[in-house]
C-alpha cells in the first residue's frame, strides 16, 4: 500500500526533557505496522536545529514532501493527574503546503493529524476531498481548541464544523474533543457527525477503551471495545498510534472490528511503554 500522512512535526517539552512529538507518532504507528513493500509519503515540518530528535524514524519514510520551516511548533504539556493534558504552545506554524502533491489518487489512504490545529486549513480540505477518491482519516486533536494571548490552548467549538465533516470519511477523538463538535450526550452526537458526511466515527476513552459509530443497514451501529489492562506508564503519542493502527489495518481488511480491536491494543501497548522511542527498529 501507498499511504499519505499530513501533519505537524512538533517538539515536546515534558519535565524538563525536549523530545520528538506531533505527527512523529503517527509515523511510528503506521511503521509498527507497515509491510516492507508498503509506502509511506509524510507531509510534515523540520529544521536543521531540532532533525536529530526525529532522524532514526524520519529516516524510514518518503520525504519527498517535507517542508523546512526556521521555526518548528513547540508545545509544553502538562500530563500530571487524570484530567485532559494542560497545552502551552510556542511558534505555531502556517499551514503545511500540499499543492506539491499531483498524483493524490496513486494513494490507497490520506490521514491527516491536526496536531496544532492549524497543520491544513478548511480550503485545503475541501481541495484534497474534491480531488482525492479514497479514504481520509482525520484526527481532530488541537483543531478542538483555541488559542489565547497566552499561547494556552482550551477546548472550543468548533468553527464551521459541518464544512469540515463533509469532507471526511473517518474522525477520530476523544470525549472532549467530542464535545466540541457537539455539546451533548454520545449517541446525539454520533448521529450529527455521521449524518454530517462522516462514515465511522472513532471516540478514543483512555482506560474505558474505544468505540466505533458506523451506519449498517440503514441504522447507527456503535461497537464497543473494552480496553486492555495495563500499567499506564506514557500519556503522549497512544491516541496517534491508535490512529494509524486502524487506518492502517481499515485498508488492509475493510473490517471496523478487527481493526479497532488491533488499534485498542496498540494504543495499550503505547500506553504501557515508558519510552515509545524503544520500538523503533
Amino acid at each position: 500500500m501507498k499511504i499519505l500522512l499530513i501533519g505537524h512535526s512538533i517538539i515536546d517539552n515534558i519535565d524538563n526533557k525536549t523530545l520528538p512529538g506531533g505527527v512523529f507518532y503517527s509515523i511510528l504507528g503506521f511503521l509498527l505496522n507497515m509491510n516492507p513493500q508498503d509506502e509511506l509519503y509524510v507531509v510534515t515540518s523540520w529544521n536543521k536545529k531540532y532533525y536529530s530528535l526525529f532522524e532514526k524514524l524520519y529516516s524510514k519514510v518518503n520525504q519527498k514532501y517535507f517542508q523546512y520551516f526556521e521555526e518548528m511548533p513547540e508545545v509544553f504539556l502538562d500530563t500530571s493527574g487524570n484530567e485532559e493534558r494542560r497545552e502551552v504552545y510556542k511558534n505555531i506554524s502556517s499551514t503545511l503546503n500540499i499543492d506539491l502533491i499531483n498524483d493524490l489518487n496513486s494513494f490507497d489512504g490520506i490521514l491527516i493529524n491536526m496536531i496544532t490545529g492549524f497543520d491544513i486549513s478548511l480550503q485545503q480540505l475541501k481541495t484534497l476531498r474534491k480531488n482525492y477518491d479514497g479514504k481520509i482519516y482525520f484526527d481532530i486533536h488541537s483543531l478542538a481548541r483555541g488559542i489565547d494571548k497566552n499561547m494556552n490552548r482550551n477546548f472550543r467549538p468548533i468553527p464551521n464544523v459541518e464544512e469540515w465533516l463533509s469532507c471526511i470519511d473517518i474522525l477520530q477523538c476523544n470525549n472532549n474533543e467530542l464535545q466540541t463538535i457537539f455539546q451533548g450526550e454520545e449517541n446525539n452526537a454520533a448521529k450529527f457527525v455521521l449524518s454530517s458526511g462522516v462514515n465511522i466515527l472513532l471516540i478514543t476513552k483512555a482506560d474505558k477503551g474505544s468505540c466505533a459509530y458506523f451506519y449498517e443497514n440503514n441504522k447507527i451501529k456503535k461497537l464497543e471495545m473494552n480496553a486492555i489492562n495495563v500499567e499506564t506508564l506514557n500519556k503522549i503519542g497512544c491516541g496517534d498510534i491508535f490512529g494509524a493502527t486502524f487506518f492502517y489495518n481499515y485498508l488492509k481488511i475493510e473490517e471496523i472490528e478487527s481493526s479497532l480491536s488491533i488499534a485498542n491494543e496498540a494504543g495499550a501497548k503505547a500506553a504501557s511503554t515508558r519510552k515509545l522511542t524503544i520500538l523503533i527498529n
